[in-house]
């Protein structure tokens, strides 16, 4: 293949880079091993996967030519193989390849495995949507990669992303035992209360800055995207399907967080059981959806949820007909431990963290009532700056990650 071909790709590649500025990177950057040979990123569209990757290209490498980015929902894959491009980079010296969207390329796992097997000595960080999962695949991949998802902005990286604070991740252990310490000493650069307020309606996803006022617009064609290119992409779903997962996100989202009655939500959607959990979990994958349940979510045996939230507060602004204050806390405490965490439901109080720490979430004036006397028991409270003992403010939950 000659070298004119690629152009419209490295067009697209120069133009991106060009714009890529290294001042903010996300809390999975220095967590990746990129020395690996197969990685995998996956994420909800929006979060910043495509902004990492350029960042890694642009930071390691004095000549970007010394390797390639390319999205594989590019028009140039219509007449050319991923194939063409992996033996031109190999033919040319390149080593490493970045590639974006590998969802949309049709029997994109084989190919990958192909790659890994046909030319040892070549690399590529690849990046999709949340809703793969590997077990799905027909080329197991699994064993040959290394995989990290990625999840919008904490409260702390927004923070760090406007430049009203930079401090480090605070661990949940730690954060527990000094909440006051570190509360006073943030406390001490900033006022809380309205940096919150605006995370809450629009600072999960970092394309809030660049869309500005169409922030709310953007993010319900985010939505639609998902669910009308990336689901289909992905799970084997018919027209109609699509239009029951639409059906099934605006319903959810006039009654969160919802504690389903699955036969009434089933004659809603004219859908059986089956279905219905998997439009449920794949929504879940795709981080449009938080299904909370009392023991660990497995995709391959799907059941009922207890609890089902919207993934993060932003959604609820933008898809809920009014946002109640109650429901938005839990939304923000879920979207914030559920990163690095394993969360259920528990038999007494909202929230139940790696099998150890018991949560209730209110406001300024909730009590230990529902959850007294119990070991590991914590509260975490709304419209208040600095704690007591196992009282929280519920703002600090957001500088777990």
């Amino acid at each position: 293949m000659d070298s004119t071909e690629l152009q419209p790709l490295f067009n697209n590649y120069h133009r991106r880079i060009a714009k890529i500025n290294l001042h903010f990177k996300r809390y999975l950057y220095t967590k990746i091993n990129w020395n690996a040979r197969i990685i995998s990123i996956k994420g909800a569209r929006g979060v910043g996967k495509t902004t990492m990757l350029l960042q890694h290209i642009k930071e390691n490498y004095e000549n970007i030519d010394q390797t390639l980015y390319a999205s594989l929902d590019d028009l140039w894959f219509a007449t050319h193989s991923l194939i063409d491009l992996v033996d031109w980079a190999d033919q040319h010296g390149i080593t490493r390849l970045y590639l974006d969207e590998v969802h949309r390329y049709e029997q994109w796992a084989e190919t990958l495995k192909n790659i890994y097997d046909s030319y040892p000595d070549m690399s590529i960080v690849y990046t999709s949507s949340s809703l793969l999962i590997q077990d799905n695949a027909k080329a197991d991949l699994s064993r040959r990669q290394t995989a990290y998802t990625l999840y919008g902005l904490s409260f702390r990286e927004y923070l760090a992303f406007e430049n009203a604070l930079h401090v480090d991740a605070i661990p949940l252990a730690d954060l527990l035992q000094n909440h006051v310490t570190y509360a006073m000493q943030i406390l001490q650069e900033i006022k809380v209360a309205p940096l919150l307020e605006s995370y809450l309606r629009c600072g999960y996803y970092p394309f809030f800055r660049e869309v500005g006022d169409d922030f709310t617009a953007r993010l319900r064609e985010t939505v639609s995207v998902v669910i009308d290119t990336d689901l289909p992409a992905v799970e084997s779903v018919s027209f109609e399907t699509i239009q029951k997962v639409k059906k099934l996100v605006m319903i959810i989202s006039e009654r969160v967080p919802f504690e389903p009655n699955m036969s009434e939500l089933w004659k809603q959607l004219s859908t059986n059981n089956e279905l219905g959990l998997r439009m449920l979990y794949a929504l879940d994958k795709a981080q449009i959806l938080s299904l909370l349940t009392s023991k660990a979510k497995n995709y391959k045996f799907l059941y009922k949820p207890d609890k089902i939230f919207l993934g993060n507060a932003n959604l609820m602004h933008v898809l809920c007909p009014m946002v109640n204050k109650g429901n938005e806390r839990e939304t923000f405490f879920y979207s914030q431990l559920h990163v690095g965490h394993d969360v259920k439901y528990p038999l007494k109080g909202d929230f139940l963290i790696d099998d150890t720490y018991l949560f209730e979430v209110g406001g300024r004036k909730k009590s230990f009532e529902q959850i007294a006397d119990l070991p590991g028991s914590f509260l975490a409270v709304d419209d208040t700056e600095v704690g007591h003992g196992s009282r929280i403010p519920l703002w600090m939950f957001g500088f777990l990650y």
